[in-house]
């Protein structure tokens, strides 16, 4: 694999049990090989024309570009948002050993 291959994906969720069971689904589904919480984060953004503030807590996934498409459709299946946050960013550098995990973590 090269070192594009690898991906740290970004979701946001409302209340930290909900954080907590995205990020055990994906885990257990191998779709991702580890999940990150933190939070509460403070989320400004505008929905149906208004502009809103929200306490979310962030769940951020560490998958491999052949897993991507099925952690976004857990994701979108899972998630209660109308439009969950779902942003993958490419890995550029990382240790040799972790990525290897990485690989045999979402291996299926």
């Amino acid at each position: 694999m090269t070192m594009a291959d690898w991906l740290t994906v970004l979701t946001t969720t409302d209340a930290p049990e909900k954080a907590d069971a995205l990020a055990r689904g994906a885990v257990a589904a191998r779709v991702a090989a580890c999940a990150q919480i933190s939070g509460p984060v403070t989320s400004v953004y505008r929905w149906k024309g208004e502009i809103e503030t929200a306490s979310e807590w962030q769940v951020l996934f560490k998958t491999t570009d052949t897993r991507y498409a099925e952690l976004e459709a857990y994701l979108r299946k899972a998630h209660d948002y109308d439009t969950p946050e779902i942003i993958a960013t490419p890995v550029v550098r990382g240790s040799a050993a972790y990525l290897e995990w990485l690989e045999r973590e979402t291996a299926g």
